[in-house]
């Protein structure tokens, strides 16, 4: 079986309902799999990381949350959904490196993805939908979760990680 693993800062309870409404309408199958967050690190860049490591990194006082501000949704391949990050790249690149012990890593564009092209598109896949969310969202990720997924099974969380200086509650 087909194993998945990455690093995912997943979007608050505190703030999540609208985007999780959206999705629902946008992509059903894709808000089942895994709720609304950014992806941080992708599996083949955490093979050298072991646990251990993996927490003391996100520990570190160099992991500090992160504030990033996301645009009106995007279509991208096809009939897939995505809100842009717009603010806090910087953060976001700065966070990936420190958690890859390096200093090269690929470019990856933060963002969340509201319908994924890799599903069936609904019939509830269209700009009136994706348009419901304000044109400026602003979130904090307060904590970073190892997450796997086997075949084609829901993601599930393997770990949490509560940034440096994160309160717990925030997570």
């Amino acid at each position: 079986m087909n194993i998945r693993i990455q690093l995912s800062l997943y979007v608050p309870q505190s703030v999540s309902a609208p985007l999780e409404a959206v999705r629902q309408l946008l992509d059903p199958i894709q808000a089942d799999l895994i709720p609304a967050h950014v992806t941080l690190c992708r599996e083949d860049e955490l093979t050298t990381l072991g646990p251990t490591a993996l927490q003391s990194r996100l520990a570190a006082a160099e992991a500090t949350p992160i504030t990033l501000c996301f645009g009106r949704p995007e279509p991208f391949h096809e009939h897939g959904v995505l809100l842009p990050c717009i603010a806090g790249e910087a953060e976001f690149q700065a966070l990936r490196r420190w958690v890859l012990g390096r200093e090269m890593v690929r470019y990856q564009a933060p963002h969340i993805t509201l319908a994924h092209p890799r599903n069936p598109k609904s019939p509830n896949n269209n700009a009136s939908n994706a348009g419901m969310l304000p044109s400026k969202l602003t979130i904090t990720f307060a904590s970073a979760r190892l997450i796997q997924q086997e075949g084609s099974w829901p993601w599930q969380v393997l770990e949490q990680y509560v940034l440096f200086g994160a309160d717990r509650s925030d997570a």
